[in-house]
């Protein structure tokens, strides 16, 4: 059985959820985003909280019912309160800047990175912090993971770009033989 299925969402008061068949859309105060559930569960608005059901006893079934319940909890999160994900930037040299669109990283390449910044998604940069904020906790994730990508942080020196609660284990260098 599903535990986390099981729990009503409870929907905030500048978030309207609508139902029409297996289609939920959520309206928030800047955007709105849509939730298919292909009918693999049932879902109820009761008393300002939204409730997930099985259809049927088989084990996707119930794999289904946590993940809509969750991905549901996400989006009424996102559309109330926002996601936020925190790199750290370390190493000589390294700096990064919000240019238009684009977030310029330097990086120890021969050029600078442009990194285009999605729609519905901002990037501030403050000194050596790269932080993204958003709706869609996926994007936000994905987002860091890529930026992340550029340059990963390397066990030696700890240069390079990690999430701000990441811990890099060190490791010593070589010794040399006397």
């Amino acid at each position: 059985m599903s535990r986390i299925g099981k729990k009503p969402i409870n929907i905030p008061d500048g978030i309207d959820v609508t139902i029409n068949n297996s289609v939920i859309t959520f309206k928030g105060k800047k955007e709105s985003k849509v939730l298919e559930t292909y009918g693999r569960v049932g879902v109820k608005l009761e008393n300002k909280q939204l409730v997930f059901s099985l259809l049927n006893d088989e084990p996707q079934s119930r794999a289904f019912w946590g993940t809509y319940r969750a991905l549901a909890n996400n989006i009424i999160l996102g559309l109330n309160d926002g996601f936020t994900k925190t790199l750290e930037i370390n190493g000589v040299g390294y700096k990064a800047n919000v240019s238009g669109k684009f977030l310029e990283l330097a990086l120890g390449f021969s050029h600078p990175i442009k990194y285009p910044i999605p729609a519905n998604v901002e990037i501030a940069v403050d000194k050596n912090t790269i932080t993204i904020k958003g709706s869609d906790k996926q994007q936000i994730g994905q987002i860091a993971a890529e930026i992340r990508e550029f340059r990963p942080p390397e066990p030696y020196k700890g240069k390079g770009i990690k999430y701000n609660d990441e811990v890099i284990l060190r490791k010593a260098g070589k010794t040399s033989k006397k």
